[in-house]
């Protein structure tokens, strides 16, 4: 799954550890989602796009998907 996670989080000027700490996980957990190593829960990929205040569909795309 491709992601826009680390393109958000770096407009925002916040750094791995901030992230993780407002969605309440580990850093290590934000750069797997961040390098597609690792793909959200559906609970903490709601979480992350309420935190961006984006749709899912925004942030998450299939592999394969036109980007936006």
């Amino acid at each position: 799954m491709q992601n826009r996670v680390r393109e958000l989080r770096a407009e925002r000027g916040w750094s791995q550890a901030d992230l993780a700490t407002r969605l309440d996980v580990s850093r290590q957990t934000v750069n797997a989602v961040e390098t597609g190593k690792y793909d959200p829960s559906l609970p903490l990929a709601f979480k992350i796009a309420r935190l961006f205040e984006q749709p899912i569909e925004a942030i998450f795309q299939p592999d394969g998907a036109a980007g936006t």
